[in-house]
């Protein structure tokens, strides 16, 4: 350091003032308070733009599929096998086999999927990050990761960390005796926490996290009282308890109430899909492997990962008892094994779970628990301590199989067959892993089971016949629009069929046409489409008996209509423009279409068509319209430019779902202006709520108070919030309207293209949401 250097040092110390002023640094970029500290109410459009291409350090060019299928699968599960009886000191494995705690991080995963809104579930691997990762439910997955750590750097980029963790599971399964029922891959990692999910009401303290009382808390999230006819758990939640996967082991409350506990068990499976048989499956299956972890009480048990200090290198609820491991670890509380041999498949959980009477008893931690009150009941070998053998332990949770009698007529029929029980949990296994995956086309690898259509994966029929041709899809435009059918009933009715589609779990959209199936054609948000696919029917039929054996499928006519009428609207506003059409959709039938799950998809609300249910209230207290929309957005993968140029686009096509004039905002019905962004700006307007509701509002001219426009809140807010508003400004401007239509029929045959993963060269892997 030069002399000047130095002098210039001691005058900074002395004068104690930093180079950019003051004495001292008070905070730093992203420290609290934030803006949502400030505003919590204020509508998040930034979580559009979250997990994107910026956040990925693979690019946007890294092919996936490519990269797995590379990997010789047979030689990764040889190694995953090989690792999982491979014990290390650090964290020795229970029996010598990691296989059961591998199964609980894979299952702990993939169980956080829940079927009201398609979030959750294994696809991204979010376990890998808060919230999730730091849930009092998923403690000591930290390590099951770590110890996977050198398979994944093994096998580089080629492996996600999600496709990783469910085949361990599958490996471990396959290693202990059970016969999986199959491995799809394709399971894209994201790279940023889900920061956008809603995981429930409850507010607690992260830093409280050793004690599960402060973070596991169930009161906000239900309505009734467990056992009463209106007991009910909020949508979308599917968990029991903030920071559970499913249900708390020790019954509700902890109260050790096996009956309450079977009904916390049906409500929290049934919302993550399961039916009766896979709920006990599942259970059964599970509970054959391994032991439960409750040496040290939660109050002895360090921070957790996203809490802990900067030393443990993510690792988290350090345990300072003994060696903190093997026969003194803790996990949730509850100690001991349901089998004799707790790392081979057989059916003594069931045989045991029936076989004998049980009291409640404490664990070491103080977790209430089941020991069975006969004396001569089977004990199973300690998992470290050689020699030692530990009486067997259920849970609240397990009771509940015996008490309930749906459960236990389950039970009963799968002690009876176990070659049936095997087959179930297989099953149910894979759907529990794969149930966020969407199609079968998005699976990739050998063991794919190609063959099955399980009508959980919304199957489609194969293609028949030839593809249509350039000069097909001009007569079926040409003669869509000589029904006379409108631009606006054309528009509505194709974005309708697509309108289903979510990412979060690839579900919907408008391949399969099961718009016109039940029970989407029954849904009053769809009514104005019925007598418009009753005349495509019409021009369907008259392709096919004209064209010489080609065929038109109902699917591709709805989009290829809209197509047409969004062509026609352009060409009125001045552009002529064309549309991109893809043909290839198929119709599927009622009898593969799974009524009460695709009733999971009805929409309470829908911004785009500006649609909200008179019970909105009633289903959403306290959530405002706007920001169901803005969870829509999220579930179309659309940016925030992307929501703005849609919404207009179809207001002013006249795409309200029941035809009304609403947020129209034009004069020129079915062109396609920027008129709707264009007025909602419009400095010369006031806006005024009709009534003490804020549902509707007029915009008056300020200076003569005349009545010009109507609109909802899914209208105003791209005025009032100040993101959307500076989009809307940048169309609604004098140069905006060639932008406008280009980009508005992007985003059109983005939305009718989502759900194509049977089109080569569909960016399959690359739109997730939070």
């Amino acid at each position: 350091m030069s002399t000047d250097d130095q002098t210039n040092t001691c005058s900074f110390h002395m004068a104690g003032a930093l180079p950019a002023g003051g004495d001292h640094l008070g905070g730093t970029f992203g420290q609290s308070p934030s803006l949502d500290s400030w505003y919590p109410q204020r509508l998040r459009v930034e979580l559009l733009h979250r997990n994107g291409v910026d956040a990925d350090p693979l690019g946007a060019d890294f092919d996936y599929a490519a990269a797995f299928a590379t990997i010789d699968l047979e030689a990764l599960k040889a190694d995953i096998k090989r690792l999982l009886t491979t014990s290390v000191d650090w964290w020795p494995a229970d029996y010598g086999n990691y296989g059961p705690q591998m199964i609980r991080m894979a299952w702990h995963a993939a169980g956080t999927y829940r079927i009201a809104d398609g979030r959750g579930g294994a696809g991204t691997a979010m376990q890998r990050f808060a919230p999730i990762g730091s849930w009092w439910d998923n403690g000591n997955t930290d390590k099951s990761r770590r110890l996977l750590q050198p398979v994944k750097h093994q096998y580089g980029n080629a492996l996600s960390w999600a496709d990783l963790m469910v085949l361990t599971g599958n490996c471990s399964l396959e290693l202990m005796g059970l016969p999986t029922y199959g491995f799809g891959g394709g399971r894209l990692d994201a790279w940023e926490p889900d920061d956008g999910t809603w995981w429930g009401p409850e507010v607690w303290n992260p830093h409280a996290v050793a004690s599960p009382d402060e973070m596991v808390s169930r009161d906000e999230r239900w309505h009734g009282q467990n056992g009463d006819a209106d007991y009910d758990l909020q949508s979308p939640l599917a968990a029991s308890h903030q920071a559970l996967i499913y249900v708390n082991p020790e019954g509700p409350y902890a109260n050790g109430d096996p009956m309450g506990s079977a009904r916390d068990i049906r409500i929290t499976f049934t919302r993550m899909a399961m039916n009766d048989e896979e709920t006990v499956a599942l259970i059964a299956g599970g509970h054959a492997f391994g032991k439960s972890h409750g040496q040290v009480p939660a109050s002895d048990i360090g921070p957790s990962p996203e809490t802990a200090p900067i030393e443990s290198m993510g690792l988290g609820w350090h345990n300072p008892v003994g060696t903190g491991n093997a026969e003194y670890t803790s996990t949730n509380g509850i100690e001991g094994s349901w089998t004799p041999n707790p790392t081979q498949w057989d059916n003594t959980y069931l045989e045991n779970l029936f076989a004998y009477d049980y009291e409640q008893t404490r664990s070491p931690a103080g977790a209430l628990q089941w020991t069975p009150t006969d004396p001569e009941a089977p004990k199973t070998p300690d998992a470290h301590v050689l020699g030692q053998m530990n009486p067997l332990m259920m849970m609240t949770s397990d009771i509940a199989l015996k008490v309930d009698p749906e459960y236990r007529a389950v039970c009963e029929r799968f002690l009876a067959d176990f070659d049936l029980f095997t087959l179930a949990f297989s099953r149910a296994w894979y759907k529990l892993t794969h149930r966020d995956m969407g199609p079968k086309d998005r699976y990739l690898g050998p063991e794919v089971r190609i063959a099955d259509d399980l009508l959980w994966q919304d199957p489609l029929p194969e293609t028949a016949g030839a593809a249509l041709d350039e000069a097909d899809v001009a007569a079926l435009k040409e003669a869509v629009l000589e029904t006379g059918l409108s631009v606006s009933d054309l528009v509505y009715t194709a974005f309708s069929a697509a309108s289903t589609y979510r990412d979060s779990d690839k579900r919907g959209g408008a391949n399969g046409a099961r718009l016109a199936l039940s029970p989407q054609k029954d849904w009053a948000v769809n009514r104005r489409t019925v007598p418009i696919i009753d005349t495509l029917r019409n021009v369907q039929a008259a392709f096919t008996a004209t064209s010489g054996g080609r065929q038109v499928s109902l699917a591709d006519l709805i989009v290829l209509a809209g197509s047409a009428a969004v062509e026609q609207a352009a060409r009125a506003a001045g552009a002529d423009a064309r549309v991109p059409f893809t043909p290839g959709r198929v119709d599927t039938t009622q009898e593969l279409t799974d009524i009460e799950m695709f009733e999971w998809l009805r929409p309470v609300a829908d911004g785009f068509r500006n649609f909200v249910s008179e019970r909105f209230d009633q289903f959403a207290p306290g959530v405002a319209p706007e920001a169901a929309f803005l969870d829509k957005a999220n579930l179309f993968t659309l940016t925030a430019p992307e929501w703005t140029v849609l919404t207009a686009g179809l207001r002013v096509l006249g795409a309200n779902w029941d035809g009304s004039d609403v947020g129209v905002l034009t004069d020129r019905v079915g062109i396609l202006t920027t008129d709707f962004l264009a007025h909602l700006t419009d400095t010369d307007l006031v806006w005024t709520k009709d009534d003490e509701t804020a549902t509707i509002f007029t915009g008056r001219v300020q200076a003569t108070g005349e009545a010009r426009w109507r609109a909802s809140r899914n209208d105003l807010v791209f005025g009032s919030n100040a993101q959307l508003r500076s989009i809307a400004d940048a169309y609604a401007s004098s140069d905006g309207q060639e932008r406008f239509v280009r980009d508005f029929i992007r985003v059109w045959s983005k939305v009718m293209m989502l759900d194509r993963y049977d089109v080569k060269g569909h960016k399959r892997y690359g739109a997730m949401t939070a």
